[in-house]
């Protein structure tokens, strides 16, 4: 086993709570962004690199984060999104035979920058009781003072669009050009796995920018339309709101994810908030309302759509909502083919409870199409 220097390093919340660990390969670095947690027991590459994670510094609570290793097709984007992660025990040895690489050679490849030997069930105590806030993360121990006020610098997620960071800058194709659909995903943060989800119940899928209009969509002539996961505050996402409302008028089959039903929310002039502490994790109970049964799903989200609105507003009606705190979890338009989930149906990583909403979209599209 190659033997690693440890460097000392901290956490700085914005309350000024400091936590300390070491920096994952000895080495130096800074990295900011807000702070938050995932209770998965597997996954973290795909965590990593999921563009809803963008901009966020990630705590796990599993006590061993690297010990299966990597793989090349185990990600949700290109590159790594998170701003850094904070962890336990960090494994330099992997056991997974069939891994590519161990995870810090993955994490060197994309600049991230970790910290381990972290409290991180002090440290998620700690934000359950006091929200989630902007962070720090630095190898610059001595330098507090410095650091506060580099961390004042940074913009809080209240408000803040991050879809332009993550979004795809041109169109691009997804899945068989033969197959029997055609869906025009609008892409605020797509993960690969939604994409994949699409392509194998026979949809060729065309992928557009976060900015993309209706009438660039439309042109395409889909027999439906999705609007996906994301990172950031969706309030600023007007383009994507506006797109919504002319998917909606369309009377095609529209499905949306995460970011996705936000946007759907308030294209039907529902609002929404930023949560206390978000949902992270692929353990998270949530109540079908229309079935009575009960799921176990993966979320990540720190947004939520307002409950008293949705049950005002005429034109929708609540399908799934979240056990633990009675968040909205689901929505239908009534009277038409539109509905959404705040959690994540494609489950990479996580529990397959939910992927039934897939089939749900095409049996949709399927009676539009005869």
């Amino acid at each position: 086993m190659k033997y690693h220097t440890k460097k000392s390093a901290l956490i700085l919340l914005a309350d000024g709570t400091i936590f300390y660990g070491k920096s994952v390969g000895g080495k130096e670095g800074t990295a900011v962004g807000e702070v938050c947690f995932n209770t998965g027991m597997t996954g973290y590459q795909e965590i990593f690199t999921d563009p809803s994670y963008f901009g966020q510094l990630m705590v796990t609570t599993n006590a061993h984060i690297g010990n299966y290793g990597t793989q090349e097709d185990e990600v949700e984007s290109e590159t790594v999104k998170i701003a850094g992660l904070i962890c336990k025990n960090f494994s330099y040895e992997y056991s997974r035979p069939s891994a590519d690489s161990s995870l810090l050679e993955f994490l060197d490849k994309n600049n991230l920058f970790a910290i381990s030997d972290v409290d991180t069930r002090a440290l998620v105590s700690y934000i359950r009781d006091n929200g989630a806030m902007n962070a720090l993360i630095s190898t610059r121990v001595d330098e507090i003072d410095a650091l506060k006020e580099e961390l004042k610098q940074v913009p809080s997620m209240e408000g803040l669009e991050l879809s332009s960071k993550v979004s795809t800058k041109e169109p691009y194709y997804y899945g068989d050009e033969n197959s029997t659909y055609r869906i025009s995903a609008l892409d605020i943060g797509i993960k690969k796995n939604i994409l994949r989800n699409l392509a194998k119940r026979g949809a060729y899928i065309k992928v557009f920018p976060y900015n993309a209009s209706f009438e660039e969509m439309k042109a395409w002539n889909p027999d439906g339309y999705f609007i996906s996961n994301g990172p950031g505050d969706p309030e600023p996402l007007t383009d994507a709101i506006a797109a919504a409302k002319e998917m909606i008028k369309s009377d095609k089959p529209l499905f949306g994810i995460c970011l996705g039903h936000q946007v759907l929310a308030l294209a039907n002039g529902v609002s929404t908030y930023k949560m206390h502490n978000g949902h992270r994790g692929i353990n998270h109970p949530i109540l079908n309302l229309v079935t009575g049964k009960g799921e176990i799903t993966s979320q990540n989200h720190g947004f939520a759509v307002n409950r008293e609105e949705t049950e005002a507003n005429p034109e929708l009606e609540i399908t799934h909502v979240h056990l633990n705190d009675q968040t909205v979890a689901g929505i239908r338009m009534k009277g038409k083919d539109v509905f959404s989930v705040q959690y994540h149906p494609e489950a990479s990583p996580g529990p397959h409870d939910a992927d039934y909403l897939f089939d749900q979209f095409f049996d949709m599209i399927k009676t539009g199409k005869n």
